[in-house]
């Protein structure tokens, strides 16, 4: 929910204003001379999935004469710990 405070109120309390952005979640839309001129709201906070190829584009790659020596490495220690010694993380 987005409330509204006066720019005179929020600049003579801005510390406040501030905290209750970051700690409780709360937006304000910022009020001058009766009209709406700002918002103040907290930072989204993750990743955009839009953003996920150019992440995965910036991560480092294998040497090519080590892509099958991974592959191989990775079955060698499926195999020597057998299943998921967790279970059905769904199962109740």
């Amino acid at each position: 929910m987005k409330l509204t405070a006066s720019v005179t109120d929020v600049l003579r309390n801005f510390s406040d204003y501030i905290n209750r952005v970051a700690y409780r979640g709360e937006s304000f839309l910022l009020i001058r001379g009766g009209k709406p001129v700002a918002e103040l709201l907290p930072v989204p906070v993750g990743t955009r999935l839009a953003d996920l190829p150019a992440i995965l584009e910036s991560l480092p790659r294998l040497p090519a004469g080590e892509v099958d020596g991974f592959a191989t490495d990775l079955d060698r220690a499926r195999e020597e710990t057998g299943p998921h010694a967790g279970g059905d993380p769904w199962e109740s």
